[in-house]
């Protein structure tokens, strides 16, 4: 069965796609704990762009090292399967990732060996693995959310656009759906973590307000403009490895049917 399974290119190409997409979601989870500044890794000075009033410099999470992957991967697995290869691996990915934060609280709650150690200069290795994995379950929430909602509006936006361009202008559906969705998940995500979260779950941290909302989001939404921008040469040069390995033949078959298949699951 195995065999026959990894012999058709269609459904072997399925599965190295949804690996990516999947791992990458839920590694971007996971080190999205992080705050970096993005000036002082690239070493130049920082922005403090002025938005409503305030100013703004790039500290984002270290999930979007691997979101871009998750763009890239939705786009190209929209153009071949269809809506519904992406809401199948989009919903399986919450699933996964909620299994995941769930086994992190019960590795969180289990008690720490004296034989426990993170590495050097880390007294406290318990303190450290929970402030690692124990992330607020708003903020999980929120992540959860905004990821639907986007992929969402990612699939109808990105079919909208091939409905009126055709085979042409690839970067505009690719591009294009990724700009709204992310505009749309830039504030999700914050609004619910930070400004609903914060309010509702105490010893969390005093809650953000809604000007809060706006620079952060409106500061990260310019960071993945920019980088939806400079991925556009990527998905063409993943278009043209997957039309050599299926196949022109086989590769038209595939977007004819991801366009015109029905979208429920």
């Amino acid at each position: 069965m195995i065999h026959s399974i990894l012999k058709d290119k269609s459904t072997k190409l399925f599965i190295i796609l949804g690996g990516i997409f999947i791992a990458s979601a839920l590694i971007a989870e996971v080190i999205g704990v992080k705050i970096f500044s993005l000036e002082d890794t690239l070493g130049i000075k920082r922005a403090n762009i002025n938005l409503f009033g305030s100013p703004f410099s790039f500290h984002l999470t270290a999930g979007v090292l691997l979101w871009p992957v998750v763009f890239i991967m939705t786009d190209i697995i929209n153009e071949y399967y269809g809506r519904r290869g992406v809401k199948f691996l989009s919903y399986l990915t919450i699933g996964l990732i909620s299994y995941a934060f769930l086994i992190f609280t019960g590795a969180i709650n289990l008690a720490p060996s004296e034989y426990f150690s993170v590495g050097n200069g880390i007294d406290k290795p318990d303190n450290a693995f929970r402030g690692i994995f124990g992330q607020g379950m708003w903020i999980i929430i929120g992540s959860m959310v905004a990821f639907l909602i986007g992929q969402v509006l990612d699939v109808l936006v990105f079919h909208r656009i091939k409905k009126l361009t055709g085979e042409k202008s690839i970067w505009l559906r690719a591009t294009g759906s990724t700009l709204v969705s992310q505009l749309v998940d830039s504030f999700v995500v914050l609004f619910i973590a930070f400004y609903i979260g914060k309010r509702i779950q105490t010893n969390q941290g005093e809650p953000w307000s809604l000007h809060q909302v706006l620079v952060t989001g409106t500061g990260n939404y310019i960071y993945k403009f920019v980088v939806a921008i400079v991925l556009t040469p990527v998905i063409y040069l993943i278009h043209g490895w997957i039309e050599k390995y299926l196949g022109k033949k086989l590769a038209n078959e595939m977007k004819d049917a991801a366009m015109n298949a029905p979208s429920q699951i």
